[in-house]
């Protein structure tokens, strides 16, 4: 029989500029979440590295590479607990910044996805757009598709994930509280229309003038609610995931008459107008 696969989202506070500071705490998080036997904890967008900065040059002063010592240091956390991670930051690349997350597990950096919608909203004002691909990884017999905060807004962003084979697409955030009605929006419709299982972690606290709610929560391949944080508390959100459960996109209500194919029935022959810029 296969162990059940364990999933946390960890809705935290952040100390800005505070890499060391913060990922003590997402240490203690994994410690945690290790004792509730679970395979993969979630953590919010720019978990590490804060997001209110004023400009590209404060941001630099904290932006590391993949595989610098904030992703080394929580590699060796994975390591010691037997599990994966998925924490946000902001890579440097050479001069470029990307607001990126990171899966990590014992043996190192499994994979990196950078932000590919940007608003203009936080350090996100200065920082370069990722080009994809949307991909998924795999963690155990579990595969798991990544993108952060803005976007969800892009319906298109969850349907790549979902066609690329993920049965899980976590979205790190960092919601202020101007968009708190996306938590009770966007997670349910994407897992909904993909059948995937959807687990959206927000952050708790003040930065800089802009207030962070929280309300993450964790969708099942329906659009049920599975786990839900409170606002504006600290929390730690527990699920399992069954791959079988996403992995069949036929919904069969009555066979022959009322069947339901979900990525068969669809026409991406009619769906030019997606892909055409303005």
């Amino acid at each position: 029989m296969t162990e059940p696969f364990r999933v946390a989202g960890v809705q935290m506070d952040v100390e800005i500029g505070q890499p060391r500071a913060n990922c003590e705490r997402i240490e203690a998080f994994l410690a945690e979440t290790a004792v509730e036997d679970v395979s993969l904890t979630v953590f919010p967008e720019c978990s590490i590295s804060g997001y209110c900065f004023e400009d590209l040059d404060e941001a630099k002063e904290v932006a590391e590479p993949i595989g610098g010592p904030s992703t080394e240091r929580l590699v060796a956390a994975c390591a010691k607990h037997g599990s994966h991670a998925i924490v946000g930051l902001l890579e440097r690349q050479g001069d470029e910044v990307y607001n990126s997350c990171c899966l990590l597990g014992p043996q190192g950096v499994v994979a990196t996805y950078r932000k590919t919608h940007l608003p203009h909203l936080g350090i996100d004002r200065f920082t370069t757009p990722g080009e994809g691909p949307f991909e998924c990884h795999e963690i155990r017999d579990i595969k798991v598709g990544m993108h952060i905060c803005y976007d969800a807004r892009f319906p298109e962003v969850c349907r790549a994930l979902a066609l690329s084979g993920s049965d899980l697409v976590v979205l790190p955030t960092n919601w202020p509280a101007e968009s708190v009605n996306t938590s009770g929006v966007l997670p349910a419709a994407r897992s909904f229309e993909n059948k995937v299982y959807f687990l959206a972690v927000n952050r708790i606290g003040h930065e800089r003038g802009t207030h962070f709610p929280g309300r993450s929560i964790f969708c099942d391949p329906w659009g049920n609610t599975l786990a839900r944080a409170e606002e504006d508390r600290e929390e730690i959100l527990i699920a399992e995931v069954d791959p079988a459960k996403a992995r069949e996109k036929n919904l069969v209500r009555r066979p022959g008459t009322y069947e339901l194919h979900l990525f068969n029935d669809r026409r991406p022959d009619l769906y030019g107008a997606l892909t055409k810029e303005d």
